[in-house]
């Protein structure tokens, strides 16, 4: 079976949120945490759901929605960084696979329309 990039990077993206998020809860930080937690992982399960939707429409939906989520994620590593919960080198590395993942989603959804 021929691999599906944007469901593996997002895997991947996920397991790295998740690792941050150990660190941030280390830091006593639960808020940020808890917010990025949510939106990064929601990516990748929102790409699984619309790999398993039932029409072209949902599959759209999900995207989209795993889309949104993705921007979202942007906004609290930006937070993050310049509240200094992150450094540089640590928001770089995950924006630039964050980056990635929003211009295939965003090719996904621009092609779903045709």
């Amino acid at each position: 079976m021929k691999e599906n990039i944007i469901a593996s990077k997002s895997y991947d993206f996920a397991v790295r949120i998740v690792l941050l998020n150990k660190d941030l809860i280390a830091k006593n930080e639960y808020v940020l945490s808890k917010q990025i937690l949510k939106s990064g992982t929601s990516i990748g399960a929102n790409v699984e759901e619309a790999i398993g939707g039932i029409s072209k429409k949902d599959f759209r939906a999900k995207m989209s929605i795993s889309y949104k989520e993705a921007r979202e994620t942007h906004y609290w590593l930006r937070l993050l960084k310049d509240t200094n919960y992150i450094n540089l080198e640590e928001y770089e590395k995950l924006e630039s696979e964050l980056s990635s993942i929003l211009k295939i989603l965003f090719k996904i959804i621009q092609s779903s329309k045709e």
